[in-house]
């Protein structure tokens, strides 16, 4: 298992509950593809580096979990057509 993390905007447009939804189905979209959360940092609203969709700020969070080598593409693959989802990016994180 490799570790990874997911990094997700969320737009700031939306309440809570959609807010949460919306974090909740990427961790479950990890599961899904045998990923294991080992943790979830929510960095709460912060404003963007540049304007996104005529949106200046967004919620941030990161994920982290373990995984095959073949589960990010697959969640990229979800996570890039999800509502509220502004930004995403997925990495491998060093070895330390």
């Amino acid at each position: 298992m490799t570790k990874y993390e997911l990094a997700v905007v969320v737009s700031a447009n939306v309440d809570d509950e959609v807010r949460n939804a919306t974090v909740e189905k990427c961790k479950a979209l990890i599961e899904r593809f045998g990923g294991q959360i080992t943790n979830v940092d929510d960095w709460g609203k912060k404003k963007l580096a540049y304007e996104v969709q005529k949106m200046k700020e967004g919620f941030y969070y990161f994920i982290q979990f373990d995984a095959e080598t073949s589960a990010p593409a697959e969640i990229e693959s979800r996570v890039r057509i999800m509502d509220n989802v502004i930004r995403y990016l997925c990495v491998k994180q060093d070895e330390k």
